[in-house]
């Protein structure tokens, strides 16, 4: 399918989180930390112009709010938005855009506001039989004399990404311990904390491209920590100074990627994801891979985010892995009436 509508490029909109407005609103460098840079805007923009697409940069969700309330519609919407405020935010834009008949890419928004939610995410992908580590979602303290879990144990807030609330400290090895962190998250993003079996093997992050029985990996990358890292957690500190403390490699060929891979797109499918996204996978004790969380609005900077990093790895352009995605997404559109400027 290509990216013409009777010989009219597609208006594909533009919707984001632009980081260094949001730091002019007052908001915090760790508050903003899921937001995106101005340069991964423009490599996006300019990319998907290259593909063809007529690229409409909308913004957050109160400016596509706005310019939806003044009539202006769109084929489709290439939407980024990890959303600041509630439970759902990252389900905001799908919400807004199904309300007014727009498909858009990546994610409905069932599945935006279940995996934002890592407790009920691995709720989902366990009944689905996929593995993933003994968990207790901790909704005050009074939860954790119902903590039934051998120890080391790991905790990290429920709804929170980029690594936020994870530090050496969330590797817990005691009681003591796992009351005091557990505190401190519970004050700090005022949200339950996942308690989880800590799997002390290797980590891995797979990329994914496409959607349910055509959804495919492309690849699984190992995360090595290097010397000065906090050690055996992928830390917020970690992701932020990747370039000195983080190796990533590639896997190649053989058992270890291919189960890795099979079980993110078992739990990929068993979520409803779409178009593009992460899965990140641990192996445990027993060297066997579970499951440990998604990224369905994985980051899409072309040279630092961790799906264009390891699809560069495989040989691939940043202009053939959006080419991929939106190939995946373009096959809602023909299914789709185009959206009626109707009233507000």
């Amino acid at each position: 399918m290509n990216n013409t509508m009777n010989a009219t490029p597609i208006r594909l909109g533009l919707t984001y989180d632009l980081r260094d407005d949001y730091l002019k609103m007052g908001y915090s460098e760790l508050e903003t930390a899921e937001m995106d840079q101005a340069s991964t805007i423009e490599s996006l923009s300019y990319t998907l112009s290259q593909l063809g697409y007529a690229v409409d940069p909308i913004g957050h969700v109160k400016q596509l709010a706005t310019r939806l309330v003044a009539g202006d519609r769109w084929d489709m919407v290439f939407n980024i938005c990890e959303g600041m405020h509630g439970i759902g935010r990252e389900a905001q834009v799908p919400a807004l855009l199904d309300a007014y008949q727009i498909p858009h890419v990546f994610s409905d928004t069932l599945v935006c506001a279940l995996t934002l939610h890592k407790g009920m995410t691995k709720d989902v992908v366990r009944a689905a039989g996929v593995p993933t580590p003994d968990y207790v979602v901790v909704h005050s303290l009074a939860d954790l004399e119902k903590i039934d879990l051998s120890y080391p144990l790991f905790a990290k807030p429920v709804a929170e990404g980029t690594g936020k609330g994870v530090s050496a400290d969330s590797k817990i090895l005691n009681v003591k311990q796992l009351q005091r962190v557990c505190k401190k998250l519970l004050k700090q993003f005022q949200q339950p904390v996942l308690v989880e079996r800590f799997l002390p093997g290797r980590e891995f992050t797979v990329g994914i491209v496409g959607s349910g029985a055509d959804a495919q990996a492309v690849g699984a990358m190992e995360i090595q920590l290097q010397a000065g890292a906090d050690c055996e957690v992928y830390s917020f500190h970690n992701k932020e100074n990747w370039q000195q403390l983080v190796r990533y490699q590639l896997l190649e060929a053989g058992p270890l990627r291919a189960e890795a891979e099979a079980v993110a797109l078992a739990a990929w499918r068993a979520l409803g994801c779409r178009d593009g996204g992460r899965i990140d996978v641990r192996a445990d004790d027993n060297g066997l891979v579970n499951f440990i969380e998604v990224n369905p609005l994985a980051g899409i900077h072309p040279t630092y985010s961790d799906l264009p990093i390891m699809n560069a790895m495989a040989g691939n352009s940043y202009e053939h892995l959006l080419g991929r995605i939106m190939q995946s997404a373009l096959q809602r559109l023909v299914k789709v009436q185009p959206a009626k400027a109707a009233a507000a």
